[in-house]
């Protein structure tokens, strides 16, 4: 099991490369994934992603890549010929507002103004920092997957403690459920004797109250199907990608509960099926956060 909550980092540092990408994952319904990483990088993001998909199916993943190049390698310069245009024109006005200053402006110093003239690679990123970065990625990936498998096993664990106590309640209704009934008659019985005062009351009209009674609140289906999901949860649970399938069974559990304490008339079943929400209502939470 995985937590979709977790850390990695990978770093790569070979033939003059120095690449380091980082990985945060947060909960979330689908997988998302943010790419922020150097212009060079930007024609890879949709590689970057499918990496990404190969160890993930579920959260919000922010990954940062950042490299130094210390190669030596072919540059170009690019002259931003609007920039220039824009010192250029702002010169010419400044020399007709004060005709009075000396004119030093010459294309030297044009060259060194802001933004004019810029190193650019010729190349983009080769092959060696391709292979790179699939290398970082990798190992962040790898880091990441450590974390969230240790978080998982953690949130396992908890999930586990409280099916044991989700097993413990419905064995309280399933002990208490026959007696609803036999309850039920006798304190009718008693409430009839009690308003009509000896005289004498039909057995059979009695007897059949009861046994609409006993029908309206019968609960046998509602134990059975919680006792299966007891069984697959815990099954569910030996498996590593199983955010979805333990939030539609936790639907199902509590689905049952309620059917539990709508279908009750007994203090006991009653309370038991509240707490057996309550600790249904803690599972679902920790489920969020499982891949």
């Amino acid at each position: 099991m995985f937590s979709m909550t977790g850390y990695g980092k990978g770093e790569y540092k070979q033939g003059g490369i120095e690449l380091t990408v980082e990985i945060k994952t947060v909960n979330n319904r689908y997988l998302d994934v943010s790419v922020k990483s150097p212009k060079i990088f930007n024609a890879y993001e949709e590689a970057i992603r499918a990496q990404v998909r190969e160890k993930l199916t579920r959260g919000h993943a922010d990954l940062f890549i950042n490299f130094v190049d210390k190669r030596e390698k072919a540059k170009e310069l690019y002259v931003d010929v609007a920039a220039a245009k824009g010192y250029y024109d702002a010169a010419l006005k400044l020399k007709t507002l004060f005709p009075l200053l000396a004119d030093d402006f010459t294309l030297t110093t044009l060259l060194k103004s802001p933004d004019v003239v810029r190193q650019e690679d010729v190349q983009g990123a080769d092959e060696a920092l391709l292979a790179a970065l699939h290398s970082a990625l990798g190992t962040a990936l790898e880091n990441l997957n450590v974390m969230r498998r240790k978080e998982g096993e953690k949130l396992a664990q908890d999930m586990l403690s409280r099916m044991d106590e989700v097993e413990r309640l419905v064995g309280i209704v399933k002990e208490r459920a026959p007696l609803v009934s036999e309850t039920y008659r006798s304190k009718l019985s008693e409430r009839m004797k009690e308003v009509l005062s000896g005289v004498d009351f039909d057995e059979t009209r009695l007897l059949t109250e009861v046994a609409v009674f006993a029908d309206k609140s019968n609960v046998d289906e509602e134990l059975t199907r919680l006792t299966s999901h007891i069984s697959q949860f815990r099954s569910i649970c030996k498996e590593e990608r199983v955010g979805r399938k333990l939030d539609f069974l936790v639907q199902e559990f509590n689905r049952e509960s309620n059917t539990i304490c709508s279908k009750s008339n007994d203090l006991a079943v009653t309370n038991a099926g509240l707490a057996l929400k309550n600790e249904i209502e803690k599972i679902r939470e920790q489920v969020q956060n499982v891949e």
